[in-house]
């Protein structure tokens, strides 16, 4: 019974969420706090790692352009009537093949690094305590491989039921078409295939969605934390499926908003270049133009994706926080730990 005379006290607040079980606004509201007084570390992490993966897809495009230019032309600047030869079709694919291995290896380690990014920044941020660049980075650097982990167990267990699909569909079709043969009847059901997979593919999204979180805050491995995911997730699915989805939907507007402005000084940098005549229609000037508006729109995409992929992640490291409050009673033990925290250190200490 509540005291007070049927009033009770509101729960304490020493951080960006109260110690209690939250409702949706709250989680909402509590990432967006999260983010905001503690954008510094966060922004400086997730922009190294994107920096360090941009230069070397960089570098695997330069030196894939250098490799592929007689390649290219055998393939695309043929006579009209000419077909390109198998071989330069090869040497083609095999030299763009390394740049997009690297962008999926790239995008891969910025997933797991941001999933291990935000359960570390929560962890601080619900106690209401300081976050460091170094102490987040060395945080996140030791938890992410079981993250790593989970990124990758998640990807095989949702996608690699349609990687084989598609390659018992597809590759007897291309084999038929280079041989000039009708496409086999399975090409047709790969649509069909790809919509009965997803619903499930949702449902094992959704259940190992709290994964990072566990194995940030918990220290357990990629199978234990998802496991650990599973039991939490386990009578509240489609609360954690709307609220993650309404992240996702938020950070995605707000993401655009943010690289709209980027792509129209990008736009007014090109126009020059476009409407250029005379003398002053040289290839340089619209090769710079092209430059400054792919630069413009590279650093908008940069700013607005810590927003997009941080957002999103640091709510469902507070549905963690949730989840274990409603069914752990962790509340407590934060409200205890808050309470050590904010004591004063003794005479002498």
């Amino acid at each position: 019974m509540p005291p007070w005379g049927g009033w009770a006290p509101p729960a304490p607040q020493p951080g960006v969420i109260p110690l209690r079980p939250l409702r949706t606004g709250e989680v909402l509201g509590g990432a967006f706090t999260a983010f905001r007084r503690h954008w510094k570390p966060l922004t400086g992490a997730v922009l190294l790692v994107q920096g360090i993966g941009i230069l070397l897809v960089a570098a695997a495009i330069g030196l894939a352009a250098i490799g592929v230019r007689n390649e290219f032309a055998a393939v695309f600047d043929l006579p009209a009537g000419e077909t390109p030869a198998a071989g330069d079709v090869a040497a083609l694919l095999l030299w763009l093949a390394p740049v997009v291995v690297l962008f999926t290896v790239t995008m891969v380690l910025l997933t797991a690094m941001i999933g291990a990014l935000c359960p570390a920044v929560i962890q601080e941020a619900v106690l209401g305590r300081p976050v460091t660049f170094s102490a987040l980075w060395r945080r996140c650097w030791s938890r992410l491989p079981a993250v790593l982990g989970v990124v990758l167990c998640v990807g095989l267990l949702t996608g690699g039921p349609l990687l084989l699909l598609y390659a018992a569909c597809v590759l007897p079709a291309l084999t038929a078409v280079a041989h000039d043969a009708a496409p086999p009847v399975g090409v047709f059901l790969l649509p069909v295939g790809m919509l009965l997979w997803m619903p499930f593919a949702v449902w094992l999204t959704v259940r190992f969605s709290l994964a990072p979180a566990v194995a940030v805050c918990e220290g357990l491995g990629p199978v234990a934390a998802m496991r650990r995911s599973s039991r939490l997730v386990e009578g509240a699915w489609w609360r954690t499926c709307g609220i993650g989805a309404l992240a996702y939907l938020l950070a995605a507007v707000v993401g655009s908003v943010v690289q709209l402005p980027f792509t129209f000084i990008g736009l007014f940098a090109l126009i020059p270049a476009v409407t250029a005549t005379g003398d002053a229609a040289q290839p340089s000037t619209l090769v710079f133009g092209l430059m400054g508006y792919m630069a413009c729109v590279l650093l908008g995409s940069v700013i607005g994706s810590v927003l997009q992929l941080g957002y999103s992640q640091l709510v469902l490291a507070l549905l963690y926080v949730d989840q274990r409050m409603r069914k752990e009673n962790l509340a407590q033990a934060l409200i205890a730990s808050a309470a050590d925290s904010a004591a004063p250190a003794p005479p002498g200490a």
